[in-house]
């Protein structure tokens, strides 16, 4: 994968394998990646709520819902382009998706990357994203058991498979299939020269 770069999409609330795992994977075969959040958007002041300075910079990362730590990210979704990378990855997390699928920009991101062929590869909760920016119909892939309904009602062709392929498209269930996903996206990327 030398040579190729990934844009990984991710908010607060990723789940920290889902992330951290593909990208030691793909940065060891060479590849560089970058991780895109959204524009940093606190709540109103009317709320009382206050943020940590390094919530402008950082991520927040969990395990299963526990909060575990803060991940710095290289750019926002309001600053990329398709053509800066080869692909786009997009992890899960109960929260993550929701965070990303609110964002216009990455909605925009995500649908000019499908138009380019591009590979777009997401993980556990993650498809929601896809099925926010309006990508699904008649693709066929998978997800997390709590989102495949809503995958259906997309229009996608829902199985309950480690890794589906179809198309510029790869998607996996939950954490136990990080390492079938990632191979997945890296034979993808390999065959794609």
């Amino acid at each position: 994968m030398q040579g190729k770069k990934i844009a990984v999409i991710a908010a607060d609330g990723f789940e920290e394998i889902e992330l951290t795992g593909p990208v030691w994977y793909f940065r060891q075969l060479g590849a560089q990646v970058e991780v895109v959040a959204p524009k940093f958007n606190p709540a109103p002041a009317r709320y009382g709520l206050s943020y940590p300075e390094m919530s402008k910079t950082h991520i927040m990362a969990i395990q299963y819902l526990q909060p575990v730590g803060w991940l710095k990210f290289d750019r926002t979704a309001d600053q990329v382009k398709v053509s800066d990378y080869d692909a786009v990855f997009i992890p899960g997390g109960a929260w993550n998706p929701d965070n990303l699928r609110h964002d216009k920009d990455v909605i925009k991101f995500i649908q000019e990357f499908n138009k380019s062929g591009k590979l777009i590869a997401a993980i556990c909760h993650a498809p929601v994203v896809l099925a926010s920016a309006d990508i699904l119909k008649g693709r066929n892939l998978t997800g997390f058991w709590n989102i495949q309904v809503d995958l259906k009602n997309a229009g996608g062709k829902v199985t309950d498979e480690p890794v589906v392929v179809d198309g510029n498209l790869i998607t996996s269930r939950h954490p136990i299939d990080v390492a079938d996903f990632s191979r997945a996206v890296e034979s993808w990327l390999v065959k794609a020269k």
